[in-house]
C-alpha cells in the first residue's frame, strides 16, 4: 500500500525527537517493569543463522526483531563502512561510513531469510534516503546485507516485487550491500527499548513504529512479544 498522508504527518512531528547523541542518555529511570527476555550463550547463538540490516536507529530496529516469531537474539551495532572498530560518537555523529546496524540470529527452521526480508521493508521506509523519520544523516541510511547470491536473490526478488506492484509513490533506496564485518554498539545500547521505555525518544519515535509493525505484520510475532 503506498504511504499514507497521515504517516507523512506523524513523520513531520517527530522532527523534535532525534535518534543523536543528545537524546540519548546512558541511563533512565523506568516506571514500568521491564519484561522478562531469553538470553543465549554465545555458544548456543552460533546454533542460529544471522542477518544483517540498516534501516535508522537500531533501537527501534532491534525493538521489531526482537519481537518476530524464530529469532533469537538482536545486537545493535555498525555495520556498512571501512572504518575499524568504530564508536558510537563516531557514527551518530556522522564521522565514519558505518549505519546504525542490526546483527538478527535466526531459527531458519521457523522463519526464512526472505521472511526477514519482509519484516526488513515492511517495517520502514525504504524510499527515504539518508533519513527515518526524525532521523538524519547517511548512518540512518537503508541498507539489506548479503553474505551470498542466495541472499541477494531474495533481497533483489522482493525489491522488484515492491516496485512492479507499485507499494510506493517513490523508489525504493535501499543500498543492497555485501555484507563483511559487524562491530557491536556499546552495552547500553543493548535492549534499549526494552530497558528505558520512558525515554523521550523511545516513547515518541520507536514504540510507536513498532506498535505499527505489530499492527501490520501480526502473523509473524511472538506470543509473548511486549
Amino acid at each position: 500500500m503506498k504511504l499514507s498522508k497521515n504517516t507523512l504527518l506523524i513523520a513531520l512531528l517527530l522532527v523534535s525527537f532525534s535518534c543523536q547523541p543528545k537524546s540519548k542518555t546512558l541511563k533512565e529511570l523506568a516506571v514500568e517493569p521491564i519484561p522478562e527476555k531469553v538470553t543465549y550463550t554465545t555458544e548456543e547463538l552460533q546454533e542460529y543463522e544471522t542477518a544483517y540490516f540498516a534501516s535508522g536507529c537500531f533501537w527501534c530496529v532491534e525493538a521489531i526483531f526482537e519481537s518476530v516469531n524464530g529469532v533469537k537474539e538482536v545486537v545493535s551495532g555498525y555495520s556498512g563502512g571501512p572504518e575499524k572498530n568504530p564508536t558510537y560518537e563516531q557514527v551518530a555523529y556522522g564521522r565514519t561510513r558505518h549505519a546504525e546496524a542490526v546483527e538478527v540470529y535466526y531459527d531458519p527452521e521457523v522463519i526464512s531469510f526472505q521472511k526477514l526480508v519482509q519484516v526488513f521493508f515492511g517495517s520502514h521506509d525504504p524510499t527515504s534516503l539518508n533519513r527515518q523519520g526524525p532521523d538524519r544523516g547517511s548512518q540512518y541510511r537503508s541498507i539489506a546485507f548479503y553474505k551470498n547470491k542466495e541472499e541477494k536473490k531474495a533481497i533483489d526478488d522482493y525489491i522488484s516485487l515492491l516496485t512492479s506492484e507499485s507499494v510506493y509513490d517513490r523508489p525504493i533506496v535501499t543500498e543492497v550491500t555485501k555484507f563483511e564485518i559487524f562491530y557491536d554498539a556499546e552495552d547500553y545500547h543493548q535492549d534499549y527499548e526494552r530497558k528505558n521505555p520512558n525515554n523521550s525518544y523511545i516513547r515518541a519515535v520507536s514504540i510507536p513504529r513498532l506498535n505499527r509493525f505489530k499492527k501490520n505484520f501480526g502473523e509473524f510475532l511472538k506470543k509473548d512479544v511486549h
